[in-house]
């Protein structure tokens, strides 16, 4: 009798870069279910009104680099 035995995916590379987590997503894709497509109407900017941000958050946006730096 001929045993089979079937060895576990090595765990993700924590540091391994793009690629690895590329990989990562292709192995895990198959688990998500993708959300039914919705599409909100557009928003008049007559309606959009009273948006305040706190200076705490807007003083830590400021702060950040841009992309790419």
């Amino acid at each position: 009798m001929t045993k089979l035995t079937v060895e576990a995916p090595a765990p993700a590379d924590l540091e391994g870069g793009l690629a690895s987590l590329r990989g990562d997503c292709a192995r895990m894709v198959g688990h998500w279910a993708a959300p039914e497509h919705h599409t909100a109407p557009p928003v008049p900017l007559s309606l959009i009104h009273g948006v305040t941000v706190p200076v705490r958050s807007a003083r830590l946006l400021d702060a950040m680099s841009d992309y790419g730096d």
